[in-house]
């Protein structure tokens, strides 16, 4: 299977990328979007970032004048009731607003990241035992733009007992750069977090990319450091979690927050609930809309 074209100059950006250090460049993006900003330069300041980066300020929870930093504004939260949840409480939803990158199978503990590149499961959770519980199982990957709302909720209801937090390298995630980079979200830093939920087993794992300053928790704040989410520094070790009792959550319930653009793989456990057919890669997607409904086996 060829690999998809992609223009010369992202090969060139995704080469210079992968020799600068991605690390200390996406934390220096961080602290500048963490400066506060003087009240009389606030309306001024956000408006233009806003417009900058496309996002809907229409849809913001707060004045535009009331988010102190380019971050708070960044990781906004909606207006209540922008985005309905189905009536059936068995229904997955999508956890973010994006676009769908890929779907389908996982085939031989792989899945796909796009035309001609498949990677492994194993190596996106990094850890073998839970792993083992998606294979042959469904995957959904929904990228997030800088545009996008970039709060991360559940996608149903249930008890979140297990969180893997795996530092890694922070390469751009965007299509092309996702048709370039072998492994990519197997390679880059994320936070994951697994929840036996209406429809079986799923996982959650938030992506970083290049110059997402952080990923911050909201099941359980105890993962974030002085900067308000994980850490990614040279020496930091992957860490997992077991909760017992199990965190309950409810489906919507914030989980996560990108604070810049990134990707979410979500994992649904073999027979547990089937996709729904009129999904197409590329599409948009929007935070509640239903991906998947409990199989006949699971019901």
């Amino acid at each position: 299977m060829e690999r998809t074209a992609t223009p010369y100059h992202w090969r060139a950006l995704v080469a210079l990328v992968s020799r600068l250090p991605q690390g200390p460049l996406s934390r220096a993006a961080g602290r500048l979007a963490d400066i506060r900003l003087p009240g009389p330069l606030r309306r001024p300041v956000l408006s233009a970032f806003a417009r900058m980066a496309g996002l809907d300020v229409s849809e913001a929870e707060l004045p535009l004048v009331d988010y102190p930093t380019l971050d708070a504004l960044f990781v906004r939260r909606l207006k209540p009731g922008l985005r309905p949840m189905p009536d059936d409480p068995d229904v997955v939803v999508s956890p973010v607003d994006g676009r769908l990158a890929e779907l389908g199978q996982i085939e031989d503990g792989r899945l796909l990241q796009v035309k001609g590149i498949r990677y492994s499961v194993v190596d996106l959770l990094d850890d073998p035992r839970e792993a083992a519980r998606y294979q042959g199982g469904l995957y959904v990957t929904i990228y997030l733009s800088p545009r996008d709302y970039h709060r991360i909720h559940a996608p149903c209801s249930g008890r979140l007992d297990w969180a893997r937090h795996v530092p890694g390298r922070v390469f751009p995630v965007n299509p092309p750069a996702a048709a370039l980079v072998p492994d990519l979200f197997a390679r880059n830093e994320r936070l994951i977090c697994a929840v036996d939920g209406t429809a079986g087993r799923l996982a959650v794992v938030a992506v970083a990319a290049f110059n997402v300053g952080c990923i911050s928790s909201e099941f359980d704040p105890s993962w974030n450091g002085p900067r308000g989410g994980v850490t990614n520094r040279r020496g930091v070790e992957a860490a997992t979690r077991r909760y017992d009792p199990a965190i309950e959550i409810a489906r919507c319930d914030e989980l996560m927050a990108f604070h810049l653009g990134s990707t979410i793989v979500m994992l649904i456990e073999k027979g547990a609930a089937r996709l729904r057919p009129d999904l197409q890669p590329g599409a948009p997607v929007r935070l509640g809309q239903p991906l998947a409904e409990p199989s006949v086996e699971s019901e």
